[in-house]
């Protein structure tokens, strides 16, 4: 199978392009990658399984959605999705969204830390969960095929990204415990992904 990654990887609208410009402002290049990543797996498993998401409230919640673990917008008393999503909806209000649609940018990142997320409830919110579960901890390779897989990462490489976010979400969970990200820490699943992912890519 063949695909063009540079249309996979271009932002749907323009209000996504300036999620991406801020995605690169803020993120180091591995979490910038890991975001695009993360799109680009939700944007193909939509494709095969039939959903059919908003795409532009998708790619913006794809770009934002781990900006609660950068120093800049890392709260320290609540868990740093729903500072991201805090920062999303903040986002798109400014983008012109009305109130509910930007509420929906917090929803879906919050919900993109959840052990799963009900398609019929959130599609979105479930199209992210399962792609950043893929990128982060190597679940559900089998949905996107290995071409894709391949292709996408050549585009937007790993770099360290594993080793980088196991120490973000490790420090996440020392302060919050009680959070998702203490859940995610406890688990192994960040390192144990990327062990994942180098056995694939080898």
């Amino acid at each position: 199978m063949t695909t063009d990654v540079d249309a996979l990887l271009t932002p749907p609208t323009a209000v996504a392009a300036r999620a991406l410009d801020v995605l690169h402002a803020w993120s180091t290049p591995a979490l910038a990658n890991h975001c695009l990543r993360s799109w680009a797996w939700a944007s193909v498993i939509a494709d095969a399984s039939g959903l059919e998401p908003d795409r532009e409230l998708l790619f913006v919640s794809a770009m934002l959605h781990d900006l609660g673990v950068t120093p800049t917008f890392d709260a320290h008393a609540i868990p740093f999705e729903d500072a991201g999503g805090a920062v999303g909806s903040v986002f798109a209000l400014g983008a012109g969204w009305d109130a509910a649609r930007a509420r929906r940018v917090g929803e879906v990142i919050e919900r993109h830390m959840w052990t799963s997320v009900d398609p019929g409830v959130d599609v979105e919110g479930h199209l992210l969960e399962v792609a950043t579960s893929l990128d982060v901890s190597g679940v559900g390779f089998d949905l996107v095929p290995d071409a894709v897989l391949r292709a996408v990462t050549g585009a937007v490489p790993r770099l360290d990204f594993s080793e980088v976010f196991d120490g973000l979400v490790h420090e996440q969970a020392q302060r919050k415990p009680a959070t998702p990200a203490g859940r995610l820490d406890r688990s192994g699943n960040v390192r144990a992904g990327g062990e994942r992912w180098d056995a694939f890519l080898a």
